[in-house]
């Protein structure tokens, strides 16, 4: 199975011999792949939409894994029981869908050893939650994959330290494992929210509740970078 670089690079986050719970698994390729290198014994493949679903279980089966690999239908975390996972995967989703997901998982997420999380929007509402509900981020990184960066985390049980404002944004760089990439993020986050700016005070709004969100946010990325 050939995984593309944002996928590579979540299914390395999977420590091995961990059993992986993969919350809106699409197509089931990482499952497939981890299966397949013998990283982790075994995988529930979960999706709150039947399409895709069907497609993953499809391509479980073309590969002979269904032993291995089981789909279920799942409004998040909802089917998953406690003691059924080590690993849970929530990737490719927005911030306040990871968070739902997240809030309403606590039936099962206590005895998980570890999460994946890669947001698509929203960092701060991510890292703000998981930083007040008992989790720690030991680990970030990041990809640039077809021309977009895409930040990822792994979380464990903990209590974890306090971030300022940027850092819930951005991240922290002493946990970057990518910290070159990162910056290059950081770098194009700058480029562009000046650009954005530039075009709203040239047409006389730089007094604008939009404006002041922007120059907030460059303080930021000059503050962490």
């Amino acid at each position: 199975m050939q995984l593309s670089k944002r996928m590579a690079l979540l299914a390395s986050k999977v420590t091995e011999g961990n059993r992986l719970a993969d919350v809106g698994t699409d197509h089931g390729y990482i499952p497939i792949a981890l299966v397949q290198e013998k990283k982790i014994p075994s995988a529930i493949a979960m999706d709150v939409n039947q399409g895709p679903l069907k497609r993953a279980k499809e391509h479980i089966q073309d590969y002979g894994l269904d032993t291995y690999i089981e789909t279920r239908l799942s409004d998040g975390l909802a089917k998953l029981d406690a003691g059924e996972a080590d690993t849970v995967l929530i990737a490719g989703m927005g911030g306040p869908l990871t968070v739902r997901i997240l809030r309403e998982g606590t039936h099962c997420l206590d005895s998980v050893q570890e999460l994946i999380l890669q947001p698509q929007s929203d960092l701060y509402m991510v890292r703000e939650y998981l930083c007040s509900h008992g989790f720690c981020i030991v680990e970030e990184d990041i990809v640039l994959d077809e021309g977009k960066y895409y930040p990822m985390m792994k979380v464990v049980h903990a209590t974890a330290d306090p971030m300022s404002e940027s850092e819930l944004s951005y991240g922290k760089l002493h946990l970057q494992q990518s910290p070159d990439i990162w910056k290059s993020y950081l770098h194009e986050e700058k480029r562009k929210t000046e650009q954005i700016l530039y075009t709203l005070e040239q047409a006389g709004k730089e007094s604008s509740e939009r404006a002041e969100e922007l120059r907030k946010k460059l303080r930021m990325l000059k503050e962490i970078s």
